[in-house]
């Protein structure tokens, strides 16, 4: 269980903090194998989406896998694996843990992230924290619910579905950047916990 001694409601707790699974097993993070399956359910042979992504240009992570996700049905995790391999990291085993992906971030990014998970959790108790295509992600026995990433500008968050489920909840996201499969909200986003249950409850309702 992290602890964030910088923010006063976690400490008072009143927001209780996410639960980190434990005895996960460890896979060896090879990117390339989920190629197969992308040549398989796309119909393409990865040397074209390599290229596909190359003609983004300079365009940044978020982007890359938005385009992916967005224009061609890519799940999160078909998307992560070709992207990162593309952007040169053929292995994703880079943070073990929640904590080691905070450790990364600016100190007061890391507080407001934090705080997302921990307004999350604050509803949903029996969420796990833990660490999947290199990010921090609350899952619950049927699967994952919620994740986040962390770019320059922005924090992009996900609530793990291949469908349109935001499409459901936009009316409810006033004010953020809703895009197709994902929203994204200032670094210095003060977390709305009736946006953040409208993400959740929507893939918990997906996910029966």
């Amino acid at each position: 269980m992290f602890r964030d001694h910088g923010t006063d409601s976690i400490q008072a707790g009143r927001c209780p903090l996410p639960r980190y699974a434990r005895g996960m097993p460890a896979a060896d993070g090879d990117r390339t194998k989920h190629f197969p399956a992308i040549e398989k359910k796309h119909g393409e042979p990865i040397k074209v989406w390599l290229k596909r992504l190359k003609d983004l240009g300079d365009a940044k992570y978020p982007e890359q896998i938005a385009f992916l996700r967005e224009n061609h049905g890519f799940s999160q995790a078909h998307a992560n694996a070709l992207v990162m391999y593309a952007r040169g990291s053929v292995s994703s085993k880079k943070f073990s843990s929640p904590e080691d992906f905070f450790a990364t971030l600016d100190p007061a990014v890391a507080r407001n992230v934090k705080l997302i998970f921990s307004t999350i959790t604050k509803k949903h108790p029996d969420f796990e924290l833990v660490t999947a295509w290199n990010q921090p992600m609350l899952r619950n026995e049927k699967g994952y619910v919620f994740g986040l990433s962390v770019s320059t500008g922005h924090i992009t968050l996900n609530p793990m579905s291949s469908s349109d489920i935001i499409a459901s909840v936009a009316p409810k996201l006033k004010g953020l950047d809703v895009l197709k499969k994902t929203v994204r909200v200032p670094l210095d986003w003060k977390p709305d916990p009736k946006a953040l249950e409208a993400l959740v409850s929507a893939r918990l309702e997906e996910l029966g």
